[in-house]
């Protein structure tokens, strides 16, 4: 069983600025100086279990992709506790990991283990991973050398090619030519359809519509309304017409 629960979850970042040369020698040598600090998540709390597929939506700088990267633990919550079980998927900030001096296949192994696959599942993986990606014998070159749509393609083919039991995904992605992206759509959904909880960051209401089950609609990092996806999207959409 996959579980995720957030308990009174706040996420601080501090921002600096640079001091000028006159201000670095009064304060031997120190080059910066905090300003402010963000609260850039306020007091989540959140239980899921298997069968939940929760969708958030807010406006830009509302806090959802934030909070996603939490879940996935790319931030640490300044107070209160973050409990995720099972085997998790991240789609999202595909690049992270990659060496774009390596090659395609090199690049599969490295971030299969980073995706926490091992060795012996890396080498199982990688022919389905090849032929799934399209890029052939590009493979064999320096990814630095892809175009940006090539390095997507990769990207996504890598990420994949698990069978998580949580997913979190943020917006639906979509890479290279109309054939590719309809390929990529249909395996998406399959990914979408077997894993135990889905957690998707979208603003396309039909989307979260069609995915989920449950909604929060999120704003300057908080929750303000939490409960059935059309519910919870109709509020949303309602509140954007009243303006």
């Amino acid at each position: 069983m996959a579980s995720i629960v957030l308990d009174n979850v706040n996420l601080d970042f501090k921002l600096y600025q640079p001091k000028g040369i006159k201000d670095i020698l009064v304060s031997r040598g120190k080059q910066q100086e905090e300003v402010q600090t963000v609260h850039a998540l306020k007091n989540i709390s959140l239980s899921l279990k298997d069968g939940d597929r929760l969708g958030i939506i807010g406006h830009n700088g509302a806090g959802k992709s934030t909070l996603l990267k939490m879940l996935g633990g790319i931030y640490t919550p300044t107070s209160g506790s973050r409990t995720v079980d099972g085997k998790t998927t991240c789609l999202f900030e595909l690049a992270t990991g990659f060496e774009m001096e390596g090659s395609g296949y090199d690049n599969i192994e490295l971030r299969g283990l980073m995706l926490g696959m091992n060795p012996k599942q890396i080498e199982e993986k990688k022919k389905e991973i090849a032929e799934f990606s399209e890029l052939g014998s590009h493979l064999y070159r320096p990814v630095k050398y892809y175009s940006s749509g090539m390095f997507l393609r990769l990207a996504f083919s890598i990420s994949t090619a698990l069978s998580p039991e949580i997913l979190l995904l943020d917006e639906v992605v979509a890479a290279g030519d109309a054939g590719f992206i309809e390929k990529a759509s249909k395996r998406l959904k399959d990914m979408i359809d077997e894993v135990n909880i889905l957690v998707f960051v979208s603003h396309s209401m039909p989307q979260i519509c069609s995915f989920c089950n449950k909604c929060i609609w999120m704003s300057q990092g908080e929750i303000i309304h939490y409960g059935d996806s059309q519910e919870v999207t109709n509020m949303y959409l309602e509140s954007m017409l009243r303006g």
